[in-house]
């Protein structure tokens, strides 16, 4: 049981994702990465909160994903904002670009994780949230505490 959960842990998510985006599907993809990026990851030292997917010249780039600098590193340390590969077939990449061209639809990185000692993007192929979206699921999450209060204390 144990080792489940040290191959499968989760260095980084993006929960302002769900909050802005609907999520119709998701899609696991490797990532291209250097030495010390690995390093940094390990440590726990990423950030998904601004990043997006975009394809260029047929190869699915990650963009504004950081990463810090590993503390030990030298030279061989990386820009931290760097465009990173993903690494999917080349069906994959043509079916997510028709649904990117789509009005409203946007790729984004939606978790980080290492599966045994790979690292994987959870990648979500999202519909925007409009504000009035946003103010009902939030009014809809603070009525549901409230009940669960009222029901614990009614218990008691």
């Amino acid at each position: 049981m144990a080792d489940k959960k040290k191959q499968d842990r989760t260095i980084a998510q993006n929960r302002k994702a769900y909050h802005d985006y609907y999520v119709e599907e998701t899609i696991e993809a490797g990532i291209e990465l250097c030495g010390t990026e690995v390093k940094s990851l390990r440590q726990g030292r990423a950030n998904l909160k601004e990043a997006w997917c975009s394809v260029q010249n047929g190869e699915m780039l990650l963009k504004g994903m950081h990463i810090s600098p590993y503390e030990q590193g030298n030279i061989f340390n990386k820009d931290p904002l760097r465009e990173r590969r993903l690494l999917l077939h080349k069906k994959e990449i043509a079916r997510l670009n028709a649904y990117v061209k789509q009005d409203g639809m946007a790729l984004v990185p939606l978790s980080l994780y290492f599966k045994g000692s790979l690292v994987k993007v959870q990648l979500g192929l999202c519909k925007g949230k409009k504000n009035y979206d946003k103010r009902e699921a939030t009014a809809a999450r603070d009525s549901k505490r409230e009940i669960e209060r009222a029901i614990k204390s009614r218990n008691q």
